[in-house]
């Protein structure tokens, strides 16, 4: 969870949900360009999920969307007709990010404490989301004693805490078994309804079972080589046809891109 989501009052009317606007991005990484006069429009109350090659940009992309004070580049990033991401994001990075000094459900409440907010309501609700991710009977364990994908799971139950109209992840699943992971799919598409959701993420399935949209980017600098908008409401089941319609194609084509 980022510092800036945690320090300002929490948004929770979903219907609040800001489309997002990327216009004209440049900006250069180790002195290469990463984005050339990029841009991309992400609708709002909806899951846009980002695939690409590694080294494409893509955890850049929502280090842009949340602000982040450490880029430096020229183009604009809107949120409807706001011009900056305050007070509206929560964010999940690749890494967990725990405190390990707090438990693991002190971690999962992190945000209301920061703010000073801490009601019991919050608390029946963290525990709540403790049993739906496979957790009960760890509330009282530090992170040192958790597993990866354990660890995994109290960062994305911290991040889904916030309920904040717009929700950055990047990775969110990647250290989950299968079960685990489709379980846990389940539970954040649900928690995350109606919020404008942008989902990094390398696994093809995942995207098309979550994203409303799907964006494959590729190239030096990044570009978007194709968006789909899979059929049905998410998260589809593996079979769904908004999934085994272009599975085969979607890999196929980011196997194409890696070679880049």
């Amino acid at each position: 969870m980022d510092s800036f989501a945690a320090s300002r009052s929490r948004v929770v009317d979903m219907r609040d949900a800001p489309g997002i606007t990327l216009d004209r991005i440049h900006l250069n990484y180790a002195d290469q360009p990463l984005f050339a006069d990029f841009s991309l429009h992400i609708p709002g109350g909806q899951t846009t999920c980002i695939l690409g090659p590694s080294g494409c940009g893509k955890s850049t992309l929502l280090r842009l969307l949340a602000g982040s004070p450490h880029l430096a580049c020229a183009g604009e990033v809107r949120f409807a007709s706001r011009p900056d991401a305050c007070g509206q994001v929560s964010w999940m990075s690749q890494n967990d990010l725990l405190l390990p000094w707090l438990n693991l459900l002190d971690n999962v409440l992190l945000g209301a404490r920061l703010r000073g907010e801490l009601r019991e309501r919050d608390r029946d609700k963290a525990l709540s989301l403790v049993r739906e991710a496979g957790l009960s009977g760890c509330e009282g364990k530090l992170p040192a004693a958790l597993s990866g994908g354990m660890r995994q799971r109290v960062a994305l139950l911290r991040t889904l805490m916030e309920e904040r109209p717009v929700i950055l992840m990047d990775e969110p699943f990647s250290a989950l078994d299968a079960l685990t992971r489709l379980r846990l799919q389940n539970l954040a598409a649900r928690l995350t309804q109606g919020a404008t959701v942008v989902l990094v993420t390398h696994d093809p399935l995942e995207a098309l079972r979550l994203g409303h949209r799907v964006v494959v980017l590729g190239g030096t600098p990044a570009r978007v080589f194709e968006t789909i908008d899979p059929s049905g409401p998410p998260p589809r089941d593996p079979g769904d046809p908004g999934v085994t319609a272009h599975y085969a194609g979607l890999l196929a084509r980011l196997m194409s891109r890696e070679g880049e």
